[in-house]
């Protein structure tokens, strides 16, 4: 049945119980009469009867005792002593309370959901010269689709042309614009600011990144974590035990002299008291409302014992390329007199490789306006660099071997780490114009990222495949201590370091997801790092941070932890009540509707407690 129909259903079902218990309240304390009765009769069938039809359905079909069972039990034993005015107290609340933990659930699920109505239904389609507005769902790789400024981009795709600043909040959860042109990778239901854009369709429709993304909180929202299973498997035993309970009790009240209608009713009131309604469901309202918090901020968990287990790490494993730095050669320093004619020339030699170093150098003449040179007979030497003609003579640009080759002294330069980045010498035969140094740099964020995670008293470790010397560099940048810095590793070691670290308690690792499947698979919790628009980084991990921003695993981790909170608070206040019920119910004169009340209103606080979390702000936390 679709949701607005569940809606309309519950709104009719209170209306009916308000009006019934209106009534029957009238009729008790103002003018007695045939309104009364008729008023406890609509309320007793509109709330109960669907109860108790739920509860025999479960009783039979599942072989579970269900807790309304344990209502409309209470309920009708009030009504046989002569209460049903209270047992239609005990039923009211009870509907009341049921649509409420209904609609609050609801909305921590549509947190999530809401993702899909961000897509848009259709696209424009270029076809030859002209531009057609299509499904977006007949979509397919390869196609060509314009993005207008201001609208939204239609399917995963990569820019072919043109330039905008992107708003990515809904796949990644960065909260500032990125730009994006020619080259760069574009996902689902991101909004294109300014500018207009080309793009080709890498994926279609129903493979997008958002569609997966929802797949998966879906799938994660199915798979209980270990405390949800423990207060399922606490709440059907207890409600048998309840049961059992309010028998004896009702069994003792008369041993001790008690009139039958009077064990009865505590009995009923026992009943109210000790079900453990408010136990069973605060596990998965904080649960859920987390994991809907999380994937609004661009954090997917694959699931609640994924959330659970991150509040429990007391050690991070991070990988070192693409994970703490951006996994891109960058041009870190210039050895010249002259900066702009150097890297001209560098620019003009590197012009046609492809080469990382090249496409770094090249990169750093655009960012400062300078045009490349015009060299031409360019010819590359295997590990040593390359060569050209320019109008003012041959050049070269190479390593220290084609420096020896060319007959030419290198200079020392101060300042450049032996080993840790790479040098390029540029030169005219055997004179040195002058060096580059290119090496791979750390994030932006995560010099934040790891301050805040050493501050909370974590143990952090660097591991990597790459050199002594350039994780050493990496690792001073961040702020780690030589003694957590691991380099020169097969992923064999990084697979032994992290079961070195669970040794000493739960341990996540930060990887990309897919070079470094093997250590996320043995870490309690597997961290992947830019998944968004990677199939296998979404698969590989227990965690997927859809952005590259770091600040978003310090953020995972205080979602995590907090959750953890509400969870406990929630407990302790839904068994601290349910206590004070029952000792209330077994030793003194408790009214049936104090029981209701207290346990109806204790649900509901559970419940919108753990609501809380929907309103976390994760991408600056």
């Amino acid at each position: 049945m679709p949701e607005h129909s569940h809606g309309n259903h519950d709104n009719l079902l209170i209306a009916v119980v308000l009006l019934g218990m209106g009534a029957a309240l009238f009729s008790a304390f103002l003018l007695p009469g045939w309104w009364g009765p008729a008023g406890l009769i609509a309320v007793y069938l509109a709330a109960g009867v669907p109860t108790a039809l739920s509860a025999l359905s479960e009783l039979f079909r599942e072989r579970r005792l269900d807790i309304d069972l344990l209502m409309v039990l209470a309920a009708l034993a009030a009504a046989a002593v002569g209460s049903a005015l209270e047992g239609a107290v005990l039923l009211t609340l009870f509907a009341i309370s049921e649509t409420l933990e209904t609609r609050a659930m609801g909305r921590a699920r549509r947190a999530v959901e809401a993702l899909m109505a961000l897509r848009p239904d259709t696209a424009l389609k270029r076809q030859g010269g002209t531009v057609v507005e299509v499904p977006s769902a007949e979509l397919l790789p390869g196609d060509i689709v314009v993005v207008r400024p201001g609208a939204r981009v239609p399917v995963d795709g990569v820019i072919v042309e043109g330039e905008a600043s992107m708003d990515l909040s809904t796949v990644t959860g960065e909260s500032m614009p990125a730009h994006k042109g020619p080259g760069d990778r574009v996902f689902e239901a991101t909004v294109n600011l300014n500018g207009v854009l080309e793009v080709e369709v890498s994926h279609a429709a129903a493979d997008s990144t958002v569609a997966r993304m929802v797949a998966l909180v879906t799938e994660a929202q199915s798979q209980k974590a270990p405390s949800e299973r423990f207060s399922d498997w606490f709440g059907q035993r207890y409600t048998i035990a309840v049961l059992l309970g309010a028998v004896a009790a009702f069994l003792g009240f008369l041993a001790t002299g008690t009139d039958m209608d009077t064990a009865l009713y505590r009995a009923a009131t026992l009943l109210v008291a000790a079900s453990p309604c408010a136990v069973v469901i605060s596990v998965p309202a904080a649960i859920l409302s987390a994991l809907s918090a999380a994937a609004r901020g661009g954090v997917l968990f694959k699931g609640g014992g994924a959330l659970e287990a991150l509040a429990e790490v007391r050690a991070f494993a991070f990988d070192k390329t693409g994970t703490l730095t951006t996994g891109r050669a960058e041009v870190t320093g210039l050895h010249t007199t002259d900066e702009s004619r150097f890297l001209a020339l560098m620019a003009g030699i590197e012009a046609q490789s492809e080469h990382p170093i090249a496409d770094a150098i090249r990169r750093a003449a655009a960012e400062r306006g300078i045009d490349a040179a015009g060299v031409h007979e360019v010819h590359a030497h295997p590990s040593e660099g390359v060569t050209g003609q320019h109008p003012d003579g041959p050049l070269w640009a190479g390593n220290a071997r084609m420096a020896a080759r060319m007959g030419a002294d290198l200079p020392h330069l101060d300042g450049v780490s032996d080993g840790a980045e790479t040098l390029i010498w540029l030169g005219r035969e055997a004179e040195i114009l002058g060096a580059v140094t290119v090496a791979d740099r750390p994030r932006d964020s995560s010099r934040a990222a790891v301050t805040r995670l050493r501050s909370e008293g974590l143990t952090l470790a660097l591991m990597t495949g790459d050199r002594h010397a350039v994780a050493r560099r990496i690792g001073a940048d961040l702020g780690f201590q030589e003694t957590e810095i691991h380099a020169d590793l097969l992923p064999a070691d990084k697979v032994a370091l992290v079961g070195d670290l669970a040794a000493q308690g739960r341990v996540a690792f930060v990887g990309d997801g897919v070079n470094d499947a093997a250590a996320l698979a043995r870490a309690d919790v597997g961290i992947a790092m830019g998944a968004a628009g990677s199939e296998v980084a979404l698969q590989a991990a227990d965690v997927a941070l859809m952005s590259n921003e770091m600040g978003q695993l310090a953020a995972a981790r205080h979602l995590a932890r907090r959750t953890a909170r509400i969870i406990r608070q929630n407990l302790i206040f839904a068994l601290g009540a349910m206590l004070v019920l029952v000792i209330g119910g077994l030793f003194f004169d408790l009214p049936l509707p104090l029981a209701v009340l207290g346990h109806e209103g204790g649900t509901v606080l559970v419940v919108l407690n753990g609501l809380r979390l929907l309103a976390d702000p994760i991408r600056r936390a």
